[in-house]
Parts: structure tokens; C-alpha cells; sequence
């Protein structure tokens, strides 16, 4: 497939997700490399830089046209957990639980950036976010959803772990950078 140049628009789907049955997992053990920490009252600024680098090939842009208050409302709102993923001095992946909707919580984030794809890190991530969304107080759902401009394995991966598709929407939209089909791994 050949480049797809910055402002040509795209059609995507948008797929949404849930799990109602609690997997009962605990969380794996990550490579002995790798450590989790949970961002406590993280500042923004290191929310951008993991979404743009997890992101970036995947047109996740959505929270940079936001006010940016009410995205320093969701990055530190106490309800709102960043898990971040470190091996070798630097951040591998991480993720965000979204428990604001009483019963539910929404994996709002979970990615890899681009070098540590395929390393064995992300399937280990995924039910480490799993076990600690289903260990929220009252949480009786997890949701997540994804889309087709996302990494190719994202909904096969969900539904792995136990996501069920609930709906879709179709959508389009123009591109902000060039998007390079070759760099997203099959």
C-alpha cells in the first residue's frame, strides 16, 4: 500500500466494546525489565507525550483539539488512573481506567509506542489493565473501543480478551499527517 498524503479523507469504524463477566485475572507478571507505576495526578504534558507517541501512527489527535481544561479534568481527575510502562529508562506503553461512570470502567487508553511493539510487553499489559479495572469498587463492565485507523490487531486483541463488539459507527475524517501504511505492523 503507498503513502495516503496529510489532508486526504479517510473512512474508519469505530468499534465499541464491552465485557460484563469479570475475567477474575490476576495481573501477570511483567518481563523482569519492565516496571508499572501508576501516575499519580499526572501533568498533562506527560499524558500528550505518551498519547502522541503511542498515537502518532494511528491518527489519535481527538484530545489535542480539546479545551485543555477539560483535558487536565480528565488526566487528573481522581477517578481517572495513568498506568505507565518502563523498561531501559523509558516509557514501553501504557494505560488509563476511566472509572467517572458508576459500575463501569472504561479503558480510555492502552497502547504501545511503536519500538516496543512485538516485544511480548502489550498482551501482559492488557490483563494487568483488566485485573485492575474489574478490581475497581462496583465495577460490573469494562468497556474499550477502537477503530480500524488503531493498530490492525487492536479488535482481534480485545476480543481475545474477552470484549464483546456492542455497536459501531462509520465516520471519516481528513488526515493531519501522512499516514505510511507500511509502518503499522500487520
Amino acid at each position: 500500500m503507498s503513502m495516503i498524503p496529510a489532508g486526504s479523507e479517510v473512512d474508519y469504524v469505530v468499534t465499541y466494546l464491552e465485557m460484563c463477566e469479570n475475567p477474575n485475572l490476576s495481573a501477570p507478571a511483567l518481563p523482569p525489565e519492565v516496571r508499572l507505576e501508576h501516575a499519580l495526578n499526572p501533568p498533562v504534558w506527560m499524558f500528550f507525550t505518551l498519547y502522541d507517541a503511542v498515537g502518532r501512527d494511528y491518527e489519535w489527535r481527538d484530545k489535542h483539539g480539546e479545551d485543555p481544561a477539560e483535558v487536565a479534568s480528565f488526566v487528573q481527575d481522581p477517578k481517572v488512573e495513568m498506568w505507565v510502562a518502563y523498561a531501559h529508562g523509558w516509557p514501553q506503553g501504557f494505560f488509563m481506567l476511566d472509572f467517572r461512570e458508576q459500575g463501569t470502567c472504561d479503558l480510555a487508553y492502552f497502547g504501545m509506542v511503536p519500538e516496543a511493539v512485538g516485544k511480548g510487553i502489550g498482551g501482559r499489559l492488557l490483563d494487568t489493565a483488566l485485573a485492575k479495572g474489574w478490581n475497581g469498587a462496583g465495577v460490573e463492565r469494562m468497556t474499550v473501543n477502537t477503530c480500524t485507523l488503531d493498530h490492525p490487531r487492536a479488535l482481534a486483541l480485545y476480543q481475545r480478551a474477552g470484549f464483546v463488539p456492542m455497536r459501531s459507527e462509520d465516520l471519516s475524517r481528513i488526515l493531519t499527517r501522512d499516514r505510511d501504511p507500511a509502518r503499522l505492523p500487520d
